[in-house]
């Protein structure tokens, strides 16, 4: 019974990549005793391609660096004509409740638990910039959502721009070529998980602090998060499990660099290990060599150390006639800022010019913590996602 299902999952997976549509990704949730979920697809690079690895990251919802993780050497710019592209749809659910929206800055992915569906819907994240950092050991919640939110730069960002020659206008206003993009979901008091006018920089570090998503991904969330959710900020490079077959697997993200010396250095940041993590890699059964290959590679996919290894391959998507994605015009990329909610028009105000670390630290008391009862949604904001009967990693209905 269990390779049938394998087998129907392998074939559903293999089906919906044919289309070559963006999709929301979807998957049941495994058993509480369990985290692993999902399975790696493998692509070909059509002989005519002439696109960036954007263009396929866009393609099978992913980010730049969990491509670039899962493939290391591949050119950014222009992959090889005909070579092969692991598509890291395998993943370990973090170390955190099921509740919510859960953010793994580490991973630049964005984990939504819609309530009463028991799904998890995946989607890769833009995050802040090297000491504009999204905030991290964060529990907040959604606060209020905004269909065209404006953005007004600091201060301080016209004087950076200003710097190099360049000038923003005081406010951008709703509209396609505003950095926030169409959408927003304001946490906690000086942060948005936002759209973007640029169809690149997700997976990279790229905002003032707030989540960015593509333009389908926030238009998904903003219609279907309640005010309300649960929102929690996390930084977990390493996530470990123990499978109820006795399986250990790692997943090993490359950790977010924490100073100037860190991002311009060619060395990789050095990992820690959390308790956790030690708990689930020290038992006697892992097998030291696969753990230290593990801990090498980072390649973001997850990996067994114990007993005999994983010998699941990806599911291998055959090229079909015109399998090349479709490539967005490319726009200017212009940083936005931490946000406040004006209390009158509801629209998005560049916050004081703060680390986001530090406008973490002085968030109220009472959002550090997890946040009242009273704000998670409601039973009655259950959502019904498309297709959600079906075994394994599923997709939404095709995002046009």
């Amino acid at each position: 019974m269990k390779k049938s299902i394998r087998a129907f999952v392998t074939l559903f997976l293999a089906a919906a990549a044919f289309s070559h549509s963006a999709f929301a990704v979807v998957y049941p949730l495994p058993a509480a005793n369990s985290r692993l979920i999902g399975q790696n697809l493998e692509i070909t690079i059509p002989e005519d391609s002439k696109l960036p690895l954007e263009a396929f990251a866009a393609q099978y919802q992913m980010g730049l660096s969990n491509l670039m993780e899962a493939n290391p050497g591949v050119d950014v710019y222009l992959p090889k004509a005909g070579s092969k592209l692991i598509i890291p749809q395998q993943l370990i659910l973090p170390d955190a409740p099921r509740e919510g929206i859960v953010i793994n800055s580490a991973e630049m992915r964005l984990y939504y638990y819609p309530k009463g569906t028991k799904t998890v819907v995946v989607l890769p994240i833009g995050i802040g910039e090297l000491g504009k950092d999204t905030p991290v050991n964060w529990t907040t919640s959604v606060q209020r959502k905004k269909d065209g939110p404006t953005w007004t730069p600091t201060k301080k960002m016209h004087e950076e721009y200003a710097a190099r020659g360049e000038s923003l206008p005081a406010v951008f206003p709703a509209g396609p070529d505003n950095p926030m993009g169409l959408y927003a979901l304001y946490i906690g008091r000086l942060y948005a998980i936002h759209g973007t006018n640029a169809n690149f920089g997700i997976g990279l570090r790229v905002s003032h602090g707030c989540v960015r998503l593509r333009a389908d991904d926030i238009k998904w969330l903003f219609d279907n998060v309640p005010v309300g959710t649960r929102v929690q900020f996390i930084d977990q490079p390493v996530k470990a499990t123990v499978e109820p077959d006795g399986s250990r697997y790692v997943e090993i993200h490359n950790p977010l660099s924490q100073t100037e010396e860190q991002f311009q250095s060619r060395e990789p940041v050095p990992l820690t290990l959390t308790a956790a993590v030690t708990k689930v890699v020290s038992d006697a059964s892992v097998n030291t060599t696969s753990m230290e290959d593990a801990l090498k590679a980072r390649s973001g996919m997850p990996v067994k150390v114990n007993g005999e290894a994983d010998a699941t391959a990806p599911v291998a998507v055959p090229e079909q006639e015109g399998a090349l994605p479709k490539e967005e015009p490319m726009t200017p990329v212009t940083p936005q800022g931490a946000n406040v909610i004006d209390s009158v028009t509801g629209d998005a105000t560049a916050a004081a010019q703060q680390p986001a670390e530090q406008a973490a630290a002085e968030q109220p008391a009472t959002e550090q913590s997890a946040p009242a009862a009273t704000d998670a949604p409601a039973e009655s904001n259950a959502q019904t996602i498309p297709g959600l009967s079906q075994p394994g990693p599923i997709y939404s209905t095709p995002k046009s």
